[in-house]
């Protein structure tokens, strides 16, 4: 009874260094993470395996795993540039973006887990610059968001592409200019609008009148073929006519008189 204590004060320091040992090799990485494994007395950062994916590992105490996020990730930015004429611009931007998986050790090893301030955010800034000032304030408003958005997107994609992240998209949410320069392209392209509403109708305006033309063209030479084909002859035919219906009615006297210049004969008739 006497030897219970000594015998059970090693067994008790065993145990909570086992503990310690395993609470110290434990690595539990969550999902949408992955470990990078570092070596303290081999070479350093595992470079030339996987990273550790999700689950419960065992590694050696002295060793040391290091937790990143290898899910899309959405960086945003406000951004002064200058347009190519020397205008402060503001743009609001967003990007899509993570490491390249298969490359996480070499990622860790050149950048660390501060990449995004390193060299994501100082690329978007530097192609933002470059592509702005390609294009003037009115420009920027109207009509080339999706175009310097597609731009800064590709300036971007090609500085990081052997930093070992991978862009996803950029999305140019906002760009604010200075309010004078707003409104004076906003009357702008009103008047631009007001001109084109202008020039429409005077070009209706000109159809209606070409249609009226063609119209009257139409009638007179309809009236011209008529008065030709109008004989005297046939102009004697139709008094003749008129003269035979008026005297078949009971209720009419007729008095044939002559005939005037035309051939035809006078008609006095009444009831």
């Amino acid at each position: 009874m006497e030897k219970l204590p000594k015998i059970a004060f090693p067994i008790i320091i065993v145990v909570v260094v086992l503990f310690v040992l395993i609470a110290k090799s434990a690595v539990t990485i969550d999902s949408g993470e992955a470990g990078v494994l570092f070596k303290t007395f081999g070479e350093g950062v595992v470079t030339d395996e996987p990273p550790m994916g999700e689950g419960f590992h065992i590694v050696a105490p002295w060793n040391k795993v290091y937790i990143y996020e290898v899910r899309q990730q959405e960086l945003f930015e406000k951004m002064k540039v200058l347009s190519s004429n020397g205008l402060e611009i503001q743009i609001d931007a967003s990007a899509w973006y993570e490491p390249v998986y298969k490359d996480l050790g070499n990622l860790h090893q050149s950048l660390g887990q501060n990449y995004l301030q390193r060299v994501i955010m100082p690329s978007i800034r530097s192609a933002a610059r470059s592509v702005v000032g390609r294009y003037t304030p009115e420009q920027l408003y109207s009509s080339k968001r999706d175009a310097i958005q597609d731009e800064i997107f590709e300036e971007t994609k090609k500085i990081l592409e052997k930093q070992y992240v991978q862009l996803n998209e950029v999305l140019v949410r906002d760009v604010t200019l200075p309010n004078t320069i707003k409104e004076a392209i906003e009357r702008k392209l009103r008047q631009e609008q007001e001109s084109l509403e202008y020039e429409f109708r005077l070009v209706t305006a000109e159809k209606e009148a070409q249609k009226q033309i063609i119209e009257a063209e139409g009638k007179a030479k309809s009236n011209k073929i008529l008065s030709a084909s109008l004989t005297d002859k046939i102009l004697q035919d139709k008094g003749i006519e008129a003269t035979m219906k008026l005297s078949e009615s009971p209720n009419s006297k007729v008095i044939v008189i002559g005939s005037g210049d035309s051939g035809l004969p006078i008609i006095l008739g009444n009831q």
